[in-house]
Order: structure tokens, then C-alpha cells, then sequence
């Protein structure tokens, strides 16, 4: 009698075990086109529009951006969806084709509040557009104040539907997407790295507005139209302090060699020095150029080397996202660990001190042959700025081009 009990113990045991490792059947994504809103404060959202085209694959759409996301995973009752190349994740639990998490930024303690439903339309529009925002504004940010800065925004508008961009002195604020609903202006941009909202009350010649970036930061802005306006030139604001003639620098790459300038790599080559991190957009625009230009260009006596300045807190974690963009950009050239647990500009330049400051990321460096530093070029104008983005493209290839054949 005893051996018969101990086989039917034994069965009872591992089936209460299989029932434990059972896991919860979590919602799939739907084909269809979502609204999204981040929670900003309690009367504020940021709206951004995305199609699922599949239960593991969806794009983002920030006016003539398109974000391509495949990195989609189900667990714990819940969806995650991790933006390309950046560490920004939305998490989300479905229901009823609706979505209710968090975008989560992990190694900057940043939560903020997320949900998405079945909609068209990044904005509503409940009146008809009483002026046309079409032209450039001359803009500064944070009036009044120490804090403040210039900038140009470039604006198209059709009926109530507004895109374009704010250019300031380190870069541009990408593809913003939005309404002019009565006298008020909505734009909005979400691409993983940085969430942006700008609303403002709109006159024929002014903007007065809000600029949100997630729901960490806030600051006014006013705008005037000036379709002559310029902003300072970027190869002047960054410059060699006196008494340095060149630069140098010794850094880690990933296998944890140290590389520098003296390296036979870079002996009798331009170099152009790219200052750069791998959490901000406008290095992701600028990497993506440089890595095609590599490419075509590489045999002609060019290198470039990156210099990533990171906030990640561990070696380990920042050469892994130095990895990822190499790997989804299709960059040859070497990215260098410049800098980890801080992406503070001053701390940089104390990296760097043969430069008078470090204003911006990225910030690109062009030496020539010899070692000399012939320009330094302060921020980068992305697909965004339109006809300043081809202009860039232009001036930077004319420029490469004579100093390879000195």
C-alpha cells in the first residue's frame, strides 16, 4: 500500500509546480493607428501618433520622420516597446486595444506617465486657423533670465496642420509635427530620446509660448516674425584656447584599448573628431551622415573618431549603447568612451581643455593632414532644418574635399 501512494504524491507534486510556471496571457498590439499622450502635468498632455503594423512592429511619426520600431516584447502582463538606439522604453498594460503605462528612462530616473488609444490625428482642432505661421521666427527662450537663448524656428503650415523646427546655436529641435487651433499653436515631437512640447498664443508677427521636455522641464519662449533673421555662425563659437596649437586626447574603445591621435591610424589623414552622445538626437542625425560618408569616403585618406560622453554609470552599459547605435547605424569609424556618469559640459571640457568650452552636442572637430585644427563646427543642422540641412551637407563635403587633397 505504501509503494502505491508515493507514484500518485509524486504526480500531484509536479502538477501543482507546472501550474505555477503557467504565465498570464498578455494582450497583443492590433494593426491600426494609435494617438499617444505622456502626462506632462495635470492639465498638460504631449500627443504623438504611431501605426501598428503588426503584434511586434509599429512606426512613430513625427512629420516626415519615420521611426521604425522592432524591438517589441510581451511579459509580465504587459507590452514594451524599446525605441531604436536610444534607452527610452514604453511599458504598458492592453486592454481593449488601449494602452496605459509609463516611457521610462532608466538611467536618468525618469518616468512619465503614458497611455495610447485607437485615434486619428495628433491634435484636435476645434476652430479654424486665424493665422498662418508659414516663415521664420526669431525666438528666445527663457527671456529675461540668465538662462536665456536664441533661436530660429522655421515654420510651414497648410489649413491648421504646422510643421517644422526650433534651430538654435547647438542643434535643432527635429521634426516637430502640429495644429494652429484658433490663435493657439501646438507642436509636439517623440522619438525615444526627448519628448517635446511647445504651445504658444499666436498673433500674425508673435508667438508667446511654453516649452515642455517631458514632464522634468519647463520654460517660456517669445517669438517675432524676421524672415532675415541668422542665427551666430556655429564654426565660430567653438575655437583652441591660447596656447594650444592642437588637440589631443587618450580614450577607451570597447575591447578597452586606449586610442589617440598619435595612433598610426591616424597618421597623415584628416580627422574629423566627433563630440558626440549616444542619447542625444541631434548626434543620431549627425552619426547617420557621417557613418554614409565614411563609408564612400574612407579610401581617400579620411578617418573619423567619436568621442561619446555618456551618462550611463558603469563602462559596461555605456559601451553597450555605443554598441547599439553602431550596430543600427553602420558606423566603421571608432566611438571612444570620453566620458561616463554625467553628460555635463563643463566635464567635458575638462576632458578637453584645449577648447574654450564645450557648448554643444555634438560638436566636430576637422584636422588636417599635419594635425592642425582648421574649423570647429558648434551643434549640427539635421533633416529637419530643410534647405540648412542640404547647405550643411554642401559646405561640409566642399570643405573635407580640399583639405584631402593638401
Amino acid at each position: 500500500m505504501r509503494h502505491f501512494f508515493i507514484p500518485i504524491i509524486v504526480v500531484l507534486m509536479f502538477s501543482c509546480k507546472t501550474e505555477k510556471k503557467v504565465e498570464v496571457n498578455t494582450e497583443k498590439l492590433t494593426q491600426g493607428l494609435f494617438r499617444a499622450e505622456l502626462q506632462v502635468n495635470d492639465t498638460v498632455t504631449l500627443p504623438f501618433t504611431f501605426k501598428v503594423e503588426s503584434k511586434d512592429d509599429l512606426v512613430v511619426y513625427n512629420a516626415k520622420e519615420v521611426i521604425e520600431v522592432d524591438e517589441i516584447t510581451y511579459g509580465n502582463d504587459s507590452v514594451y516597446i524599446k525605441m531604436p538606439v536610444f534607452e527610452g522604453y514604453l511599458v504598458a498594460k492592453i486592454q481593449n486595444e488601449k494602452l496605459d503605462g509609463s516611457f521610462v528612462k532608466s538611467g536618468l530616473n525618469r518616468t512619465v506617465p503614458f497611455s495610447a488609444e485607437k485615434k486619428e490625428g495628433r491634435f484636435d482642432v476645434s476652430g479654424e486657423a486665424k493665422s498662418n505661421v508659414s516663415g521664420k521666427w526669431e525666438t528666445v527662450f527663457s527671456p529675461g533670465t540668465d538662462d536665456k537663448y536664441v533661436a530660429k524656428g522655421i515654420f510651414e503650415q497648410s489649413g491648421s496642420r504646422v510643421t517644422g523646427t526650433f534651430r538654435t546655436e547647438t542643434g535643432d529641435y527635429r521634426f516637430l509635427e502640429g495644429v494652429i487651433d484658433g490663435n493657439e499653436m501646438k507642436l509636439s515631437t517623440f522619438d525615444g530620446a526627448h519628448a517635446f512640447l511647445f504651445t504658444a498664443t499666436v498673433t500674425d508677427s508673435t508667438l508667446n509660448g511654453t516649452f515642455y521636455s517631458g514632464n522634468h522641464w519647463k520654460e517660456p519662449f517669445e517669438a517675432k516674425r524676421n524672415e532675415t533673421y541668422e542665427l551666430p555662425n556655429s564654426n565660430d563659437l567653438t575655437y583652441l584656447k591660447e596656447g594650444y596649437d592642437g588637440l589631443a586626447f587618450t580614450f577607451p574603445d570597447a575591447t578597452g584599448q586606449n586610442v589617440s591621435l598619435a595612433d598610426e591610424r591616424f597618421k597623415d589623414k584628416v580627422v574629423l573628431v566627433q563630440i558626440m552622445g549616444t542619447w542625444c538626437p541631434n548626434c543620431l542625425d549627425e552619426s547617420k551622415y557621417y557613418a554614409e560618408y565614411y563609408k564612400a569616403n574612407k579610401e581617400k585618406g579620411i578617418e573619423i573618431v567619436a568621442l561619446a560622453f555618456e551618462y550611463a554609470k558603469t563602462e559596461e552599459k555605456a559601451f553597450s549603447g555605443i554598441k547599439r547605435l553602431a550596430d543600427r547605424v553602420g558606423i566603421e569609424y571608432p566611438i571612444l568612451l570620453a566620458q561616463k556618469g554625467t553628460t555635463s559640459k563643463a566635464k567635458a571640457q575638462e576632458k578637453l581643455p584645449m577648447l574654450n568650452h564645450v557648448l554643444s552636442y555634438p560638436t566636430t572637430i576637422f584636422i588636417d593632414r599635419t594635425g592642425k585644427v582648421r574649423k570647429i563646427h558648434t551643434g549640427f543642422n539635421g533633416p529637419a532644418t530643410g534647405d540648412k540641412f542640404i547647405a550643411f551637407k554642401t559646405e561640409f563635403e566642399s570643405f573635407v574635399e580640399t583639405l584631402l587633397k593638401e
